[in-house]
């Protein structure tokens, strides 16, 4: 067997053999000089034959190697021959070593990264190991060592609600606009709130003038309450004056214009309502849209835009007075002797139950009406429902029982107070399942009087409306069903920092469940289970992902963060304003322990300008170890360049490195690769440490 350095060694040959024709006028040609020279003298490989004297010289001394005389060497193979070229020790070995390190580490980081790409596919966003992993940390710090407590909210020291309007975002009020949007919201409250939030970006997005929104009076409840009746209509304009223009209704000189229907795309990006429907808009000057839920999509959209949602989701469509006069008044008399409630948001109603075909627990006759009722309406589209099926997806909302093993299992006392954020619970039992565990339990109707609520009567999205400000008031919401309201709420107190909110991992619970009612599981167990499997699920702070499909992804109203929410930034108090530039170095030394108070935030600009920088270059994503590996790796680029065959062909030598020349760019950039190069030594145990600590800790 020929040793693996002499068979390389063989293979090049030809690189030394071709420079042997200058050794007697004692200079040494570039590299790219010595190939031309082979060319020149001896012709090509294949019309030198076995005559030429290069090849007797080469097949006397290398016997073993196949003779290449008439083939024709790809171009595979010749890269592969100048790979091993790098390969082989010369002058300094050190060139080959820190190749090795450079491709060793290169692979472990390449490794490292798809391994946590893939784990994350396997992972729900509320089981985040990172998260979990934080919580972790955070409560082993000296301040949280404490008793554990039901009632405490999520650590969120470092985020904030951020969606104040900068001044040059703020609209030219003299300038003309390209149309008049006319929006027929539809659905229940919150489905209707989301959409006018939606609606007021869009107007935005087309510089279009919004009149006052219609609402929705045939969905299931058929609630007559018109806008007016739900929100305050002078905080709407007045909150909204420097986004958009509104209007309480079309103009004189359009008056006589027939609207152009149009029923938008769902889940559309900006590009879609600035292009098609703003051409629509400028030719015929009127356009009502017939639909307004999820027709703006979750994610890719200007952070302009979505404070501007939130904005008007969290400030600009507020209660009528008298709905928050009345909750004010429930909610003191929930917190008489500063005492905690829980909002339970209980969606066992008929109308969900008949959508879902979710049937646990119920009689075999209020199951044929939930069908009956399924059937009735058209724009219901899926009819055929598995019930069990369903339920054991998780897809199907808690029962009274469930709900109350659920809260019993978290640790909430039986004596807690319990306010039910809904409508009239279905079925013969109602919530008598749920009283017999917790019998503390209000809603609208047993806390307020009958005087109190007569304005209210048989307006459902008035009542509505007033369970959404109990729910926002709670100390803990917990909700059985991810709809519309949930979504609302659990942003909302997000927003308002990270109020906890509990979100039931329903798939696992009912299994869990299951095997408690039959006899599988003592209650201890169960329990420990319960909490651990929610011990994630307290809409603590966590950025909203993307997903394949708009429709399956995390709703954005659900979790404002990024958008909506911003991460503080600690940093060493420096009393003058930085650039971009300045600040983001800066920031790099957050991981080292450089703080910043936050009344001196202004020092640096706004919060809002701050966060967004943040948010462009992904800073809250690298720590300091990161960083360092992405310095030594650079370092092993140019430590590793070769002068005779990369740097001097292409004018780099160190003789470029010399008088007048040393202080320009291309001069620096020369004495730092050599500079680089003297630290050979150095780099090799740095090299060697990072790899052992990354083998050591993944």
């Amino acid at each position: 067997m020929v040793p693996f350095k002499d068979g390389v060694s063989a293979l090049l040959q030809l690189d030394v053999m071709s420079s042997m024709g200058d050794m007697g006028t004692g200079s040494t040609l570039p590299i790219t000089a010595r190939k031309k020279r082979i060319i020149g003298s001896t012709g090509s490989l294949r019309e030198t034959g076995g005559g030429g004297g290069f090849n007797e010289y080469y097949h006397h001394h290398h016997r073993w190697q196949v003779s290449i005389d008439g083939c024709s060497v790809s171009v595979i193979r010749r890269k592969f021959i100048s790979l091993l070229k790098c390969l082989i020790p010369r002058k300094n070995k050190t060139n080959c070593i820190l190749t090795i390190f450079m491709l060793i580490m290169v692979i472990i980081m390449f490794t490292k990264y798809i391994r946590m790409i893939s784990f994350d596919d396997h992972i729900s966003n509320d089981e985040d190991p990172i998260v979990i992993r934080r919580q972790i940390l955070d409560e082993t710090k000296l301040e949280h060592v404490q008793a554990p407590s039901i009632w405490r909210n999520p650590r969120s020291d470092d985020h904030y609600g951020c969606i104040d309007r900068l001044a040059s975002e703020t609209r030219n009020r003299s300038a003309l606009t390209n149309g008049y949007i006319l929006v027929q919201a539809n659905g229940g409250l919150n489905q209707m709130k989301m959409g006018i939030s939606d609606m007021v970006a869009i107007a935005k997005l087309m510089d279009a003038t919004l009149v006052l929104p219609t609402l929705d009076h045939k969905s299931f409840w058929t609630d007559p309450s018109d806008f007016k009746d739900l929100f305050d209509i002078k905080q709407f304009m007045t909150t909204l004056q420097d986004d958009i223009d509104i209007v309480d209704s079309i103009p004189p000189h359009v008056a006589g214009v027939v609207p152009q229907q149009k029923d938008p795309v769902s889940w559309s990006k900006p590009s879609y309502y600035q292009g098609e429907i703003l051409s629509l808009l400028k030719r015929q000057k009127v356009v009502k849209f017939l639909h307004t839920d999820s027709r703006l999509a979750n994610n890719g959209i200007p952070d302009s835009i979505q404070k501007l949602r939130c904005r008007t989701m969290y400030e600009a469509l507020k209660p009528t007075k008298e709905i928050e006069d009345l909750a004010r008044k429930l909610v003191n008399r929930l917190k008489q002797n500063n005492e905690h409630y829980l909002a339970l948001h209980l969606r066992f109603e008929k109308d969900m139950l008949a959508f879902t075909g979710c049937t646990h627990g119920l009689s075999e006759k209020e199951a044929d009406e939930l069908k009956a009722l399924r059937y009735g309406v058209k724009h219901w589209k899926v009819k055929n429902i598995k019930s069990m099926k369903k339920r054991q997806q998780g897809n199907c909302p808690l029962t009274p029982r469930e709900s109350a093993i659920f809260l019993q299992a978290m640790g909430f006392p039986l004596s807690t107070k319990i306010y039910i954020v809904a409508g009239e619970i279905y079925g013969e039992h109602g919530l008598d399942d749920f009283k017999a565990k917790y019998p503390n339990v209000s809603t609208h109707s047993t806390l307020a009087t009958e005087d109190e609520l007569k304005p209210f009567k048989d307006m459902h999205n008035q009542l509505a409306a007033l369970d959404y400000t109990l729910a926002l008031a709670s100390d803990v919401f917990v909700y059985t069903y991810d709809g519309n309201m949930a979504k609302a709420i659990r942003g909302h107190r997000m927003f308002k920092g990270f109020q906890k909110t509990i979100y039931p991992d329903k798939r696992n619970f009912v299994k869990e469940l299951d095997r408690l009612d039959e006899g599988g599981l003592s209650w201890e167990d169960f329990s420990l289970q319960v909490k651990s499997l929610h011990a994630n699920r307290t809409s603590g702070p966590r950025r909203r992902v993307a997903g394949v499909k708009p429709k399956r992804e995390e709703n954005f109203y659900a979790n404002p963060f990024p958008g909506c929410i911003c991460e503080t930034v600690h940093i060493r108090s420096i009393p003058v304003r930085f650039s971009d530039f300045t600040l983001l170095i800066l920031l790099f030394l957050e991981p080292v322990g450089c703080k910043i108070p936050y009344e001196q935030r202004n020092a640096f600009g706004s919060a809002e300008h701050i966060g967004r920088v943040i948010h462009i270059v992904g800073i809250q994503d690298m720590g300091l170890w990161t960083l360092l590996e992405g310095c030594l790796l650079i370092a092993n680029a140019l430590a590793v360049l070769n002068e005779d065959r990369f740097l001097t062909p292409r004018g780099w030598s160190f003789q470029e490195y010399s008088g007048v020349k040393r202080n320009s760019l291309k001069g620096q950039i020369i004495g730092l690769i050599y500079a680089t190069q003297y630290l050979r030594v150095i780099l090799m145990m740095l090299n060697s440490l990072c790899i052992v600590v990354k083998l050591v800790s993944g």
